[in-house]
């Protein structure tokens, strides 16, 4: 809403004479929201939005609709954490299907056009987009992204939606071997690596558990954590009837992911949490 003034002026024989002051109200009739289909992200992820136009007045037409992509300023200059997905947007007016309207993108801004809204009526923009290098991914983080709506004779309107970047630990493990060959009745190696790609420390109520069933079965096992040798019956067991190997809950922790943002490009890089887990065992033959 906006207000107005207005003061009119009389003369009459040389004399000018001036009335009070008129306050004036100008009333929208257009509201919009932006909604997120999803409330979190990483890096990749597909993210729909949803732009909903309510208009309360006569009908209006030729109205643009420009979002900002979650533009930040980095430095002396601006970041774009969303790419848009081209060919994505669809437009519904009073919820039926129209032709798609006009869209402008240059890797920076969103710009929809040829938008109306008919009296007493509503239309709908659906879009997709990208997380991208630019998107944080470190703990706290969140998009922020803005659509603006013009049109002649219409005050611009604004509605943003916020999504956050996904929380806690996310978890990888690779095993290798080693020596390859071994000889029979030899002495192998298996070396876990589990890696935290997350932006939180995995910890000891995550409970991670890691189980292994070696075949060919091993006997006379060592094991180490970080290179630091475990007991049997207290961070693992073991079955050497069986071959099953497995971790108590709460014996493995992870550190989180270390994320930097590249000083000079703006991109988001992370570095992996990582322990490592090995056994060794005689191959029973």
């Amino acid at each position: 809403m906006a207000q107005y003034t207005n003061q009119a002026q009389l003369s009459y024989n040389g004399t000018v004479v001036n009335s009070n002051i008129a306050v004036g109200e100008i009333v929208g009739t257009l509201t919009a929201t932006k909604t997120a289909i999803r409330d979190t992200y990483s890096r990749g992820d597909s993210i729909a939005y949803v732009v909903s136009i309510v208009n309360t007045g006569s009908a209006v037409s030729g109205l643009s609709v420009t979002d900002n992509l979650g533009e930040y300023t980095f430095g002396e200059g601006t970041l774009f954490p969303l790419t848009y997905t081209e060919g994505s947007t669809v437009y519904f007016v009073n919820g039926v299907l129209q032709p798609t309207p006009t869209v402008t993108y240059d890797g920076n801004e969103l710009i929809i056009t040829g938008i109306s809204v008919p009296a007493n009526g509503n239309a709908i923009i659906v879009y997709e987009t990208v997380a991208n290098s630019f998107a944080p991914l470190n703990e706290g983080g969140e998009i922020t992204n803005t659509i603006t709506i013009n049109g002649i004779g219409v005050s611009p309107i604004t509605a943003e939606e916020t999504i956050s970047a996904v929380a806690g630990p996310l978890l990888t493990i690779t095993k290798s071997i080693s020596p390859v060959p071994v000889e029979e009745n030899g002495r192998v190696t298996y070396n876990f690596l589990i890696q935290n790609l997350g932006n939180a420390d995995a910890v000891a109520t995550d409970n991670i558990v890691l189980t292994d069933v070696f075949n060919p079965i091993l006997t006379d096992i060592v094991v180490s954590y970080n290179g630091t040798p475990w007991t049997e019956g207290v961070e693992y067991t073991y079955n050497e009837a069986t071959g099953v190997f497995t971790t108590t809950q709460s014996a493995i922790t992870v550190p989180s992911a270390i994320y930097t943002q590249d000083p000079t490009t703006g991109e988001w890089q992370s570095t992996p949490g990582a322990v490592n887990l090995t056994v060794t065992g005689t191959i029973r033959s």
